[in-house]
């Protein structure tokens, strides 16, 4: 079989079996603390991960509810999950943190026992839209799910000041599944053919990206820098490609050598459903 690039597959039961340690590790009042998706404290985004796990154990069996709405463009999908993700955890408020931790724990095995069915070569059900593909291989879906989990359980621990899953281990696979929406981000961005941009994630946990500007548009390529180079934290990295930060506020964070105004679309850069 051929190599994944992006093997996320291991990381899955691993990053869950951090997600129940830290739940149960939580006070009373750290439940109720602010994250930086806004609207949801730490229990709302708990909640949101059983939400998927239990959408992926019923996807397993051929199960979705009812169907949606019609959806016309990205922005009638991103409004349909955005409704079925508010009504979700609105109806969790009524659920205790230790049942919602009960709940976690007997979704987790279902889900990732999906997840290792499929075979990573066969198209997944759902397209990377955010990445621009209107197909997509199942491996590419379950990086993208992988980041989901990993993202969102950063949110929780950004809230209550623990650390755990930015090493480079749990990190890296997030970060390189993200940045395969460089090219699409750029896809509208004019520059003279060869042209090279490159992204850096500072640190042992990151890495470097290069687009170069091609007849075709804009493609990844290997062992080469760009005169634009934009520079970023870890920190920043996740949370500007999750929308958890503006652009005006990401602007300050991360540092543009070369052309200022080739460097400036990455601030528009989004790696989630948003």
């Amino acid at each position: 079989m051929k190599e994944i690039p992006i093997p996320t597959l291991h990381l899955f039961e691993p990053l869950e079996q951090k997600l129940i340690e830290l739940l149960q590790s939580l006070s009373p009042a750290e439940w109720k603390q602010p994250t930086v998706a806004r609207l949801w404290n730490v229990k709302d985004v708990a909640a949101h991960l059983l939400d998927t796990s239990i959408r992926t154990f019923a996807m397993a069996h051929q199960y979705s509810g009812d169907p949606p709405e019609p959806i016309n463009s990205y922005e009638d999908l991103v409004g349909y999950l955005n409704r079925l993700n508010a009504e979700w955890v609105k109806a969790m408020k009524r659920v205790s943190p230790q049942l919602l931790i009960e709940l976690l724990k007997l979704t987790q095995k279902p889900m990732i026992d999906y997840y290792r069915s499929l075979d990573p070569w066969a198209l997944a059900l759902f397209p990377v839209s955010w990445a621009g593909q209107v197909e997509s291989f199942n491996w590419f879906h379950l990086a993208r799910e992988y980041t989901e989990r990993w993202h969102h359980q950063q949110q929780i621990r950004d809230a209550v000041h623990r650390d755990g899953i930015m090493e480079r281990r749990f990190y890296f696979p997030m970060i390189d599944t993200f940045m395969q929406a460089l090219p699409h981000a750029y896809r509208t961005v004019p520059a003279a053919e060869g042209t090279l941009v490159t992204v850096i994630i500072e640190g042992p946990t990151g890495g470097s990206w290069t687009i170069q500007r091609q007849k075709s548009g804009w493609e990844f390529v290997q062992g080469q820098t760009g005169n634009t180079v934009m520079t970023m934290p870890p920190d920043v990295a996740w949370k500007l490609f999750t929308k958890a930060y503006t652009q005006d506020t990401a602007r300050n964070l991360i540092s543009i050598t070369g052309n200022v105004n080739l460097g400036l679309p990455i601030l528009k850069m989004v790696s989630v459903m948003a």
